[in-house]
């Protein structure tokens, strides 16, 4: 066989290796074989609304001053939003040293040497050294060093939108902490006033027990209802040091009392437009995080496919010596070598295939994740709009309910007092059952700034 024909070979075989490499150059795209994503993409590449609801800076989502501050302070201290940015910091000096990686890599290794021989005597031989400057460069026909580049671009996009979504959650979770915080300081104030109002309701009973108008049951009835709301009080200053523990650890300081007011109100800034809009979903942080993941595993199956392939690398070295084979001379001279070699795998023991294969899975499970997580942002942002909705309904109907009750504990009170035409057991009931609307009223109001606080994380708010 002759050398052109060796050749015409060898570059056979090379470009039917080009041409089935050709999908390792190519840069990651979501897939749309499905109608959701479609949409996705369709969303993601569309320009944004900036006057969307989930678009609006968390300063004037929470305009409570008190709240502005512990945001402020928590963006600045939580201790897991620092370990996201220190993520972020490690993803950056991935990225820089596999951009480096298309560079050669030169190595300096000098050495020097002195020797004695003893034939007629010992006899003093003068120094040999060389200084020698090694560069070494692995051309990348195949792409592996461009797919860990792009590799390590993803895991970096990745990291940033995992940041940000850390930072969305601390928000939200600030938030929630301070409204439930204020929630509990009302009905705490609420119960402690009712308290109050039913331990005179013992003395009265009391009183009209020594009138005749009652009977001894009563006064035993209004005790105990006193001691129940008591209790209850005890129930309510647990919940709320856990709510201002929570909110210390939110904010990486030692557990404190933080002394919200109980009249904190949260008051919708704007209207929410209803549906589910693909565009803000796209714009979430953790969808963003999602689909980085994918383009990670993709990358990562592309490197598997390129270890397939041969690596050629160049070497060269150059420097300066006064050692030329057993003869010493001075002054010293330079050397230089240039050399090539190729490396190809033929048998892993299915090691590559293995890799390959797990990768492949890999990328699979990714894109499974990421259509997961789409859907679960869809559904959170639909149940949270729904809640907002709905409470803000329930809200309004236990407002009524409140004032009637009032009037009803009122009415009671008066028959009880002027004719006795009613029993305690009626004006007990009329007071357990105001107290118990009025605090669910407090709880409702409390659901729907939670639900606002959700709908706007949930539509990628925290920017």
């Amino acid at each position: 066989m002759t050398v052109n024909r060796i050749s015409r070979y060898a570059f056979i075989l090379a470009g039917v290796a080009m041409l089935s490499s050709c999908h390792i150059y190519k840069k990651f795209e979501m897939p749309d074989d499905k109608p959701v994503l479609a949409e996705y993409v369709e969303a993601r590449d569309a320009a944004m609304d900036s006057a969307s609801f989930g678009n609006m800076r968390w300063q004037d989502m929470f305009t409570d001053p008190m709240l502005a501050d512990l945001i402020g302070r928590a963006l600045v201290s939580n201790v897991n939003l620092q370990n996201a940015k220190l993520n972020v910091d490690m993803a950056h000096s991935q990225l820089k040293g596999a951009r480096l990686s298309y560079l050669p890599s030169l190595t300096l290794a000098a050495s020097g040497n002195k020797a004695y021989y003893d034939i007629t005597g010992m006899r003093d031989m003068p120094w040999t050294y060389q200084v020698p400057l090694s560069a070494s460069w692995e051309i990348d026909i195949f792409g592996k060093t461009l797919n860990t580049n792009r590799r390590a671009k993803a895991a970096l996009l990745q990291s940033e939108a995992y940041e940000q979504a850390v930072r969305s959650q601390i928000i939200a979770g600030v938030a929630n902490c301070y409204y439930t915080i204020a929630m509990i300081e009302k009905q705490l104030q609420i119960t402690r006033e009712t308290a109050k109002l039913w331990g005179q309701n013992v003395e009265i009973m009391k009183d009209f027990k020594e009138a005749g108008r009652v009977t001894e049951a009563a006064v035993v009835q209004s005790a105990a209802n006193y001691y129940s709301i008591q209790a209850s009080i005890t129930d309510l200053e647990v919940a709320l040091n856990q709510a201002n523990n929570s909110m210390s650890l939110l904010l990486n300081v030692a557990p404190q009392s933080w002394g919200i007011s109980p009249d904190a109100v949260f008051r919708l800034p704007g209207v929410v437009s209803a549906g589910v809009p693909m565009r803000e979903l796209a714009a979430r942080p953790d969808v963003r995080a999602a689909e980085q993941s994918v383009a990670v595993a993709y990358y990562a199956t592309n490197q598997a496919r390129a270890a397939f392939y041969p690596g050629i690398t160049i070497s060269a070295t150059g420097g300066f010596t006064n050692s030329v084979g057993s003869m010493v001379i001075n002054p010293a001279n330079w050397f230089a070598n240039l050399a090539g070699s190729l490396t190809a795998p033929l048998f892993a023991r299915g090691q590559l295939i293995s890799n390959l294969e797990v990768a492949k899975a890999n990328q699979a499970v990714a894109m499974n994740n990421f259509e997961n997580t789409l859907m679960n942002a869809a559904a959170e942002v639909s149940d949270a709009y729904l809640t907002l909705e709905k409470s803000a309904e329930k809200s309004e109907l236990l407002s009524h309910q409140v004032a009637e009750l009032e009037k009803s504990v009122e009415y009671t009170m008066e028959l009880l007092s002027y004719n006795g035409s009613t029993s305690y057991l009626e004006v007990l009931t009329a007071q357990q059952t105001l107290l118990q609307a009025q605090l669910n009223k407090v709880n409702c109001d409390n659901t729907h700034a939670r639900a606002a606080v959700s709908l706007y994380q949930a539509l990628g708010g925290g920017r």
